[in-house]
């Protein structure tokens, strides 16, 4: 029995090590064959931050809105669009501009531009300019007439009163009466408003003539020193005249004398 057994069991010994040796060989190996990488789900790159991009360029805005060419020319040539983009970069205080199309200079009276000299031209560009920023609402409480960079301070000779009611402005100059048109560009410190015909005033059409250079007095001769004393004539003259009044008196001396002298003979 034991020789039996003992077969048989060896039998199912090896049967037993064959099923787990094929187990282990058909298992998937997991064993890295080199160093565990480790996978990361990579997240889309944030979008950059830019910091403030800046005050606009007023040459740049206009050229971006089109039909400004006349007006973009004389803001160059007078050089107020380096004032402006100057005074945007150093104060908050603004600008307003009211920017007339080329349709508007177009309108005016043939050879007026040309006429003007390069001051007028540039009191023309600066009467279009207000040195603080305005919205569209301000113009229902702004105080008028306003100051333009023509003006100053003195608005007798550059009036411009702007008065709004909501959505629509009105211009008025003493000579010219428009609207704005549209708003080309805002950005709560420069505005941009289309108008389309060219604000006009007195004092472009008729500037003030420099006042004349003061000439200094001319110095007087001095007087020579003879010509303060007396003319030899004039004391000859008061001389001959003091001469030839003694005579006069000679012959009535003598008369008399003779007269008495002969009475006195007489009465001997």
């Amino acid at each position: 029995m034991k020789q039996i057994l003992s077969p048989t069991l060896l039998l199912l010994i090896f049967l037993f090590l064959c099923t787990t040796a094929s187990g282990q060989s058909s298992a998937p190996a997991t064993a890295p064959s080199g160093p565990t990488a480790v996978s990361v789900q990579s997240s889309p790159p944030a979008p950059a931050t830019s910091g403030p991009s800046g005050p606009a360029d007023i040459i740049s805005v206009l050229q971006k809105a089109g039909d400004f060419a006349t007006f973009i020319g004389l803001l160059k040539s007078s050089q107020v669009d380096a004032l402006i983009n100057t005074q945007l970069k150093k104060s908050n205080q603004g600008f307003t501009v009211f920017a007339p199309t080329d349709t508007a200079f177009a309108g005016l009276k043939t050879g007026t531009l040309n006429s003007f000299s390069d001051e007028q031209k540039a009191a023309l560009t600066k009467f279009h300019v207000i040195p603080s920023f305005l919205a569209i609402s301000q113009f229902q409480t702004i105080s008028n007439p306003i100051h333009t960079q023509a003006a100053g301070e003195n608005t007798a000779e550059f009036p411009l009163n702007v008065i709004g009611n909501g959505t629509h402005v009105n211009i008025t100059t003493g000579l010219v009466n428009t609207t704005v048109d549209s708003t080309v560009y805002s950005d709560g410190q420069l505005a941009v408003y289309e108008i389309p015909q060219v604000l006009l005033s007195q004092g472009i059409l008729s500037p003030q003539a420099p006042a004349p250079a003061l000439v200094p007095p001319k110095p007087k001769k001095a007087s020579p020193l003879n010509a303060l004393a007396p003319s030899s004539s004039t004391t000859a003259s008061v001389d001959s005249s003091d001469a030839s009044g003694l005579p006069h008196y000679v012959p009535i001396v003598v008369s008399v004398g003779l007269t008495i002298l002969a009475a006195m003979s007489l009465s001997l």
